[in-house]
């Protein structure tokens, strides 16, 4: 089994070229094959994790590009809201919305909840 730890961009793109034959053919479960994928995805999870972290989108452009893609206005995000002002506080960042908007907003456009709650970032 051909398998090797990443710690450059060389060994993490072998990595990639590697893995991406097993999601076109999955391997069958209790097989090399399918011990070979999982050690592969671990270590190409871990490696993505500490040099390729995505930053979470703040609830406001994660409201903004809902709205944009299925052409929705401030008006309508009013609507769910229950209040001109509060859509407008918060589309303009001057405002977090409540558990009970996040719940409004969830239910009426089905944006999941976790996406709507602000992330507090603290220094390490």
């Amino acid at each position: 089994m051909d398998i090797r730890p990443i710690r450059t961009e060389t060994d993490y793109e072998w990595a990639l070229q590697e893995i991406g034959p097993y999601f076109e053919r999955e391997p069958q479960p209790g097989t090399s094959e399918a011990d070979r994928f999982d050690i592969l995805a671990t270590l190409i999870e871990s490696y993505e994790r500490q040099y390729h972290a995505i930053e979470t989108a703040e609830p406001v452009d994660v409201v903004r590009l809902y709205m944009e893609q299925n052409s929705l206005t401030q008006s309508d995000l009013a609507a769910v809201l229950g209040s001109r002002s509060r859509a407008s506080e918060f589309l303009a960042g001057r405002r977090d919305l409540s558990l009970a908007r996040i719940d409004a907003i969830r239910t009426a456009w089905g944006i999941p909840a976790d996406l709507l709650i602000r992330r507090q970032v603290t220094a390490a």
